[in-house]
């Protein structure tokens, strides 16, 4: 169980940061993807979209 004053500690830093929040769950997301759903077409894909990334 989590206390009241976890919770509003919780919001507080949610509501300060919604960037970073943002971040971390399409980092989530994409791992997920790469992990368990991707075929090899979509990992080429992603390869080649981080490479183009990595070198501009």
């Amino acid at each position: 169980m989590v206390s009241e004053a976890q919770l509003r500690a919780n919001k507080k830093w949610s509501d300060k940061n919604k960037d970073k929040q943002r971040i971390y769950r399409y980092r989530s997301y994409a791992r997920k993807f790469i992990r368990d759903l991707a075929d090899d077409d979509d990992l080429k894909e992603l390869q080649e979209l981080i490479h183009k990334r990595l070198n501009n």
